[in-house]
């Protein structure tokens, strides 16, 4: 072969593996494009548009209940879950669409009771989602809470009594509207006949309470009365209603609170001696009477003890502290073996329980 024919097959060799270098390099850009946007395509999630995050109802009357649904938007191409709605102090949350598919709007609805809220208030409800850039996200109710009808000094009264007590507590109740100010009704909780209701217009003007209402409005006292042999031991949460003429607060609710305690207590109010020998330290207990009157307990006595069990004598002593009594229960020497049930009755010198009885049981062993 001439070197001129080596030379033109040398140079078409080497043209040839450039070309084929130049194809690879455009190919594989190509393909690694053509792997990223397939990529793209396959990926998705949800987005949460929330559509008016804020509610502001402006000035509301004392005691109105705010109801609002707040419309949340799915803008991504999956669907979106809303995990969790946590309202904060004050506010419910009704109901909400867990899943709200792509393109289509859910709902989110809160309540708001503005009964025990005066002047400006923003009550939030905290969502939780499913959206990977938006996991969590707030709704927000806003008000100003105006009472055209409210209590002074407060809108609740308390009691501390004792059993068979009673008690006066009385507030001045006054408004902000233009027309004048009346009193159509009272309402007690049905069934509790211990408290007991009021009412009566000021008339004096020495008697009005200076600076609150409206100028030369109505005010009234409402006495509210509690106690008695019909009232319950225990705590207080009631509610008196009153009925007005407002037009924008028609009810306003006074609330009771306390508690109402025993006259006295007894401890223990059962007592059980367990296994015993009539020799033994614990054949002896003792049953205690504490007066819940701080003012006089020294009013508060014990008079008598009686066993209906032939096996238990009774004794009886004064306390070191003022209304308080210790009785003593001690098996007798020559009780017989066997089991003890029955009781101890106490007298006393109260009027709401004048007589109690505790159970008493255990059983006698044989000295040995």
């Amino acid at each position: 072969m001439s070197s001129k024919r080596m030379l033109v097959v040398t140079m078409a060799l080497l043209v040839s593996l450039i070309a084929s270098f130049g194809s690879a390099a455009d190919t594989k850009p190509k393909a690694k494009k053509s792997e990223a946007s397939k990529t793209a395509k396959e990926v998705k999630a949800p987005r949460l548009t929330i559509v008016q995050p804020v509610k502001d109802y402006g000035t509301i009357p004392k005691g109105e209940k705010l109801e609002w649904s707040f419309e949340i938007k799915n803008t991504g191409n999956a669907d979106l879950q809303i995990l969790a709605a946590k309202p904060g102090c004050g506010c419910t949350v009704a109901d909400f669409d867990k899943v709200i598919k792509p393109g289509e709007t859910g709902k989110v609805t809160a309540h708001v009771d503005t009964t025990n809220f005066s002047g400006p208030i923003s009550k939030p409800v905290t969502l939780e989602t499913n959206d990977p850039s938006t996991p969590t996200a707030q709704l927000t109710i806003n008000a100003i809470v105006k009472p055209y009808v409210e209590a002074h000094p407060a809108g609740f009264v308390r009691f501390q009594l004792l059993q068979g007590e009673t008690d006066t507590k009385t507030v001045t109740l006054y408004s902000d509207e233009e027309e004048p100010f009346e009193i159509k009704e009272v309402q007690v909780p049905p069934g509790e006949d211990y408290i007991k209701v009021t009412t009566n217009k000021i008339e004096n003007e020495a008697d009005r309470v200076p600076g609150i209402g409206l100028p030369g409005q109505n005010q009234y006292k409402v006495n509210v009365t509690v106690g008695g042999p019909d009232a319950k031991i225990g705590p207080l949460a009631d509610k008196v209603r009153i009925i007005t003429n407002s037009k924008h607060q028609p009810e306003y609710s006074i609330s009771v609170t306390g508690v109402i305690r025993p006259t006295f207590r007894v401890e223990p109010s059962a007592l059980n001696f367990g296994e015993v020998t009539p020799t033994e330290a614990a054949a002896t207990r003792s049953v205690i009477l504490h007066s819940n009157d701080l003012k006089t307990p020294d009013s508060f006595m014990v008079t008598k003890a009686e066993s209906n069990i032939p096996a238990i004598t009774t004794a009886i002593k004064p306390g070191a502290q003022k209304g308080d009594y210790e009785v003593t229960l001690q098996v007798a020497p020559n009780a017989k073996p066997g089991d003890i049930d029955g009781a101890v009755t106490i007298y006393t010198s109260d009027k709401m329980n004048p007589v109690v009885t505790v159970p008493v049981k255990g059983t006698i062993k044989p000295t040995a």
